[in-house]
């Protein structure tokens, strides 16, 4: 007969639950590797970054197209992935900058983003395709900050 110590239940857990959020970056790796994620676009982004493009690239597979948390991935996650079109709501109806900006660069944990489940955005910005530049990395950070700002709730 086995018997399971309270701490090995939970250890379990946590190790399922690592396994399937790595399972799930692999497979958003690979699906933004091979082209995209439904909503992702063709071709190669432009001169100038696009929030639009980064978002569709780095952030829908998880948060949905509409950036509401209702992306392919968003089930397969551990956590939820948030509505983000809700930030300046959930903020007095300022959205929160600076912030989003620390979240997404990964200096303010959140669930789900940075620790060993998944890899924190503004070390995966910093890359061969930039050169490992900061400077690239940080523009694209902007870029997807502002294009969260036009898909406010409310927004104009």
């Amino acid at each position: 007969m086995r018997t399971h110590h309270a701490g090995q239940a939970g250890a379990e857990e946590t190790w399922s639950g690592r396994l399937a959020m790595r399972r799930a970056f692999l497979v958003l790796l690979a699906v933004a590797g091979a082209g995209g994620v439904g909503a992702t676009p063709q071709g190669t982004p432009p001169a100038q970054v696009s929030g639009s493009y980064v978002f569709r690239t780095y952030c829908a597979a998880c948060h949905g197209a509409s950036g509401r948390g209702d992306g392919p991935m968003a089930d397969q996650l551990r956590y939820r992935p948030a509505d983000l079109t809700g930030l300046a709501r959930r903020n007095g109806g300022e959205f929160p900058t600076e912030l989003v900006v620390r979240i997404v660069d990964g200096r303010k944990p959140v669930k789900g983003h940075g620790g060993p489940d998944m890899p924190v955005w503004g070390d995966a910005f910093r890359n061969v395709d930039t050169s490992f530049d900061e400077a690239a990395a940080q523009e694209r950070i902007r870029a997807v900050v502002d294009h969260l700002k036009t898909i406010q709730a409310g927004a104009r």
